[in-house]
């Protein structure tokens, strides 16, 4: 009878410990975990499918809002099933030139810049190669498919065009850019109707299809999803589309007027969108998920990016509290489920879809449909980086690329690049997680490829000087000298954020440095500490007290080879181990400075994919990062 009762309160108090874990979960969390369930990355059925390309890049997301590994490895496990060494797409065919393939391209790359294993590489580049030989209308816009001649969907330009940046960007290709936003404008230019600000599902040049007008080619409705896949494909391609380049502000324009749209059709009771966007009083119409949850990440992107007005915030944040109220059930087993999504639409094909309203409402509505849940993650991880997103809003994070510029030959390329604890950098040298954090508090992030003056400074809030270069790393080694003392205390001074991550004895640059340190009050000694043999890590292991003034939520954190520092004052330790000065930091005039004797924050030790669970770096990176915010001084 007693041990009855023990192992009762024992199964109960597991229980409200699972239920506990799971409450302090975020939704994109625990739709992750749903998602991952449904779609395991070691099932037989893996196939190389769109719908899983949208659940994958939200678990990317949640991977960079973690640091933890089981998001990466269920990527990578589900890609490697797929992708064999000589880069052969299992079950993709390149002459089908249908742009749905394309899509899962994207967590290709991403596996090609965190690992980079050239299969990653010769994958992608068979789906540019699709891209290159896509059939075209006569202006230049992809058809849909091969099997859909003289046919654009509003679904293809997700499908394509976001992959197709991304390839731009990584391989230096930036006259694809004129042809990536032209995509964008064919499809308004002959989609949109100036009446409600939406665009229609497709438009067939050839205007022979039954669904089409035979005036104008458009089909007859206002599919949610479909607008959806457009709205979420316009703030994904920004992210990439260089800042200077004209079709930026056409791309912009077009945002701007699709998201008033978006808004106008939102219902006001719900905040949801219905099956059919314009018809929400007829009959047997019907709210919608898969929509709404496109809806919500597209203009909570748009405005974390400064692209949409802030009031859209609201919007986003309205509906996202509509599909948490409507559309998200818990199970019995605890298991979130996303229901209210339809299955699928499209135009044409067999059996034929003709494209009215009664077709649109014919299809089947399901329980965690693919493009549903992944739209869900996506939604849910945009809107959770919208919380802090005022700490830095405005502000800009500089990190130097003069004092540290090591290049490499890019082995694809061939083209010479600077590399080394750089922001879009996702191998293990890079500071991508770091700037993904430093994003999520509304700084925003750049790159200063010159000395340091008052007048480039003055652009920056906070200003990082990682590792500076010595000869054995860059022959043509740039020194810290007293000019550039003189520009970087001033602007410190002045109210500036200073961020020195140094390296160790052997592996770093002291004496010009230490120079800049000294009006501080902080010399890095030069020596090294922390040695580790890998997989011996707990000798990298460092606790942190639990009234740390930065540091407070992390409690152990990894730091490798590191130089300690000597302070005097105004300087003060912000973190000591055995007597060690391990952090320190420096109020000077109206700024401050941190420093410490490791590159530290770079995403070897912030993503998960290498330390023990119980190493907390990534949440270290996000207290520096509240911290620092924290330390700009704000404008009266």
């Amino acid at each position: 009878m007693k041990k009855s009762f023990q192992k009762a309160c024992v199964t109960g108090l597991v229980s409200m410990l699972s239920i506990v874990n799971i409450n302090a979960q975020t939704w994109s969390q625990k739709m992750a975990a749903t998602a991952m369930k449904v779609w395991p990355d070691t099932a037989s059925k893996i196939k190389w499918e769109y719908d899983e390309g949208v659940v994958l890049k939200g678990i990317e997301g949640v991977w960079l809002q973690t640091g933890d590994k089981q998001y990466f490895k269920h990527i990578q496990n589900y890609i490697d099933a797929l992708v064999a060494e000589d880069g052969t797409i299992k079950g993709y065919k390149q002459e089908d030139y249908n742009i749905d393939n394309v899509l899962l391209g994207r967590l290709v790359l991403t596996l090609y810049q965190v690992l980079g294993s050239e299969k990653y590489y010769k994958a992608a580049l068979k789906l540019r190669e699709q891209i290159k030989n896509q059939p075209r209308t006569n202006e230049g816009g992809f058809w849909h498919k091969k099997r859909y001649p003289y046919q654009m969907w509003l679904d293809g330009l997700y499908m394509g065009e976001p992959f197709y940046a991304e390839f731009a960007t990584l391989f230096h290709e930036d006259a694809d850019f004129d042809d990536i936003g032209n995509q964008f404008i064919y499809m308004e230019n002959h989609a949109r109707d100036a009446k409600t600000g939406l665009l229609y599902h497709g438009w067939d040049e050839s205007k022979k299809e039954r669904w089409s007008d035979p005036k104008t080619g458009l089909s007859q409705n206002f599919w949610g999803r479909s607008v959806g896949w457009y709205a979420m494909a316009l703030v994904d391609v920004l992210d990439k589309m260089p800042v200077n380049h004209p079709k930026r502000a056409a791309l912009l324009g077009i945002l701007n007027r699709l998201a008033p749209a978006i808004q106008k059709y939102q219902d006001e009771s719900t905040g949801l969108w219905y099956q059919v966007l314009d018809k929400q009083t007829e009959k047997g119409n019907y709210l919608e998920s898969s929509a709404a949850c496109m809806f919500v990440y597209a203009l909570a992107k748009g405005v974390r990016q400064g692209n949409l007005p802030a009031k859209f915030k609201q919007v986003a944040e309205k509906g996202y509290q509509g599909i948490l109220n409507k559309f998200i059930q818990t199970d019995v087993n605890g298991q979130v489920n996303l229901t209210g999504t339809v299955s699928v639409a499209g135009l044409g094909g067999t059996p034929y879809r003709d494209g009215s309203y009664q077709y649109y409402l014919s299809e089947k509505i399901i329980t965690n449909d693919a493009k549903g849940v992944g739209a869900f993650i996506k939604a849910s991880v945009e809107i959770e980086r919208l919380a802090d997103l005022s700490k830095g809003k405005g502000k800009t994070v500089l990190l130097d690329s003069y004092f540290n510029n090591e290049h490499k030959t890019d082995k694809i390329t061939g083209k010479p690049i600077s590399y080394h604890y750089k922001w879009d950098e996702l191998d293990n040298d890079g500071y991508s997680l770091l700037g993904h954090v430093f994003n999520n508090y509304g700084l925003s992030t750049s790159t200063l490829f010159e000395a340091p003056t008052a007048e480039n400074l003055k652009k920056a809030s906070v200003y990082v000087i990682t590792d500076p270069d010595v000869p054995k790393e860059n022959p043509d080694t740039k020194y810290i000298e007293e000019n550039h003392v003189k520009a970087i205390a001033d602007w410190v001074k002045a109210g500036g954020v200073l961020v020195v991550f140094n390296n160790d004895l052997g592996n770093a640059e002291f004496k010009h440095l230490n120079v800049l340190m000294s009006k501080f009050g902080i010399q890095f000694n030069e020596d090294s500490r922390n040695h580790v043999k890998t997989p011996f890590f707990e000798t990298g292991a460092i606790e942190i007290p639990s009234d740390n003034p930065i540091f407070k939520t992390a409690k152990k954190v990894y730091l490798k080879e590191i130089s300690t520092l000597k302070l005097s004052a105004p300087a003060k330790s912000a973190l000591t181990d055995k007597n060690d000065v391990i952090i320190a930091t420096t109020k000077y005039g109206k700024g401050t400075v941190f420093a410490v004797g490791d590159p530290w924050f770079y995403n070897e030790y912030t993503d998960g994919r290498k330390l023990p669970a119980d190493f907390e770096n990534f949440k270290a990176a996000n207290d520096f990062v509240k911290w620092i915010s924290e330390q700009i001084p704000s404008k009266k």
